[in-house]
Parts: C-alpha cells; sequence; structure tokens
C-alpha cells in the first residue's frame, strides 16, 4: 500500500473515535470533574482497551469475537455493567455538594474504569474492523495490516489525550462547578440508556 492509501481508512477511524460516544462522555466527565491528572489515567486506560482490539483485529481474532455468539453476550453484559456504574456514578456526583466533589480522586480507579469500559465495548472492535475493510486491498501483506492498526492506534491515544486535556482546562471546569448538576445529570441518562441498549441487546457503544 502506498502512504495515500491508508488515507481513507485511517480518517474512517478518526470519525469513529472522535464522535461523542459513551468512552469520550465518561472521559469528558472525568476530565472536568476530578482534573487532568484523572483524565490522563482513564485516557490510558481508554487508549489501552482500544489498542487491545486493534491487536486482536491485526490478529485476525476481531472476526472471531464478534462472530460468536457466547463472546457478544459477554461482552454485553460485561459493557452494560460497565456503563450503568459509569451513570451510576454521574447521578451520584449531580447529588453531591460541591465539598463533597474536592476529595482527590484515585487515579487507578480512572485508569481501570477506562480499560475496562473499552475492553467490554464491541464497537471498538466493528470501528477496527470498519476502518481495515474501508482501505485494505485483498492482497495487502500482513506488514500494511500491522501498520494500519499501529496508525489507528495513534489516533484512538490522540483522540482521548485531546479530551482529556481540552475538558481539564480551567475554563472547561468553571464551566463544571457552574453547570454540574446538569452535566452529570445528562452524563448519566446517556450513560445508563446506552449500557441498558447494551444489556438489551438494541445497540452497541460507542468507541
Amino acid at each position: 500500500m502506498t502512504g495515500a492509501e491508508f488515507i481513507a481508512p485511517a480518517l474512517a477511524f478518526l470519525v469513529a473515535a472522535a464522535t461523542p460516544g459513551p468512552a469520550n462522555l465518561a472521559l469528558l466527565g472525568q476530565s472536568m470533574r476530578a482534573g487532568r491528572r484523572a483524565g490522563l489515567a482513564m485516557a490510558a486506560g481508554l487508549t489501552l482497551g482500544l489498542a487491545f482490539w486493534g491487536l486482536l483485529v491485526a490478529m485476525g481474532l476481531g472476526a472471531f469475537v464478534l462472530g460468536s455468539t457466547d463472546a457478544l453476550l459477554a461482552l454485553r453484559l460485561v459493557g452494560g455493567g460497565v456503563l450503568i456504574w459509569l451513570a451510576w456514578k454521574s447521578a451520584r456526583a449531580a447529588l453531591r455538594t460541591a465539598e463533597e466533589l474536592t476529595a482527590a480522586p484515585a487515579k487507578g480507579r480512572a485508569f481501570g474504569a477506562g480499560l475496562l469500559l473499552n475492553l467490554s465495548n464491541p464497537k471498538a472492535a466493528i470501528a477496527w474492523a470498519a476502518a481495515i475493510a474501508v482501505g485494505l486491498p485483498g492482497d495487502a501483506a500482513a506488514g500494511d495490516l500491522w501498520l494500519l492498526a499501529g496508525i489507528c492506534a495513534l489516533i484512538g491515544a490522540a483522540n482521548y489525550l485531546a479530551y482529556a486535556l481540552i475538558f481539564s482546562t480551567p475554563r472547561a471546569q468553571r464551566a463544571y462547578v457552574a453547570f454540574r448538576r446538569w452535566i452529570e445529570g445528562a452524563a448519566a441518562a446517556i450513560l445508563g440508556g446506552a449500557g441498558i441498549a447494551l444489556l438489551t441487546g438494541r445497540a452497541g457503544a460507542a468507541a
């Protein structure tokens, strides 16, 4: 593949990664609520989870997982549970007083939440598979597949880093303080709805 042939799948993956969904919404809320260090920790967890799916797809195992009824059921149950847990955290934050939210967050929990969220996200695998299907010719070499996977992994990492940095700025945190109950309430509703949809099999969680 030439360099130009990587553009279309990279753009497809960029659109999928940057579009607001449960993962980006959870990162947005974490960064505004808990600050830059906690936001970056969640971004690192999300990046690692997304890269894991890229590794599976590059090895040819992504289609096997997505084609397995038992594997998809397990992913839906875990992913739906994680989203509902995040929705509960947002709802609890909406009901807390400002003083109760000043405690320093645990970065390890933020990292773990991000990692688990993307590890249990079938849409992450679908995004990888779609990006590869868009731009990878049938006679592509294995090296092209791994190079495309690496490019997409970097795009995902850059997306999460941007979310964490932008929404942990002083201006974003002032906006959070002013509209905290509305922001957390909306996040709880969206994440909870996505979790219920994933548990009932009506939709997949967004990357």
